[in-house]
């Protein structure tokens, strides 16, 4: 496919127990040397890539907040955010990685899209370092989570914090943690 004519859609966030669910969808405007799947590559690789594809692409992020999550499901999220990035980013074809489009009709999707497609892999990118930045800036406003070290994923350290302090305001409440769930016995 030719550069302009496809909108790669990908995601950060769907898995961790706190933080916002990142959307991106990108279309490339000019060739980016070394793009590749955002967890295939380093942070600081991944941070040098950010600043390419944002000089080089039209592109839309959608964040959804943990409230937003609870609220109404991480699968109505990311319907929500396909649409908007549709809406948004006029584009030929559009492809999303993964293997369901979550309802939104004429949404081609790919597993593993983001290692084989330049725009789902440069949307990868842009979603996972938002995701990284907006999690570290959390970090700072509740530094005993230690989100720096697991950006929100369930870790054990991230669990016994969870123990310790409590929930805190950017934690989804819905995601329910065998580890947080107290026995019957």
């Amino acid at each position: 496919m030719s550069l302009g004519k496809l909108c790669g859609i990908d995601e950060a966030g769907r898995g961790p127990i706190a933080g916002d669910l990142v959307m991106a969808g990108c279309i490339l405007n000019e060739h980016v040397d070394g793009l590749n799947d955002s967890k295939k590559l380093t942070e600081k690789k991944r941070e040098a890539l950010f600043e390419l594809i944002i000089e080089a692409s039209t592109f839309h992020i959608v964040k959804f907040s943990a409230r937003h999550i609870d609220d109404y499901g991480i699968s109505t999220c990311i319907k929500k955010g396909l649409q908007e990035i549709m809406q948004n980013l006029t584009c030929e074809e559009y492809l999303f990685d993964g293997n369901s489009n979550f309802g939104v009709n004429g949404l081609p999707t790919m597993i593993k899209a983001d290692g084989k497609v330049a725009e789902v892999s440069a949307a990868s990118i842009l979603a996972k370092v938002t995701h990284d930045r907006d999690i570290l800036q959390e970090a700072k406003k509740y530094p005993h989570y230690q989100f720096e070290k697991h950006k929100g994923y369930g870790t054990a350290l991230h669990v016994e914090m969870i123990k310790k302090h409590g929930y805190c305001e950017i934690h989804r409440r819905s995601y329910k943690l065998k580890a947080l769930t107290p026995t019957l016995f």
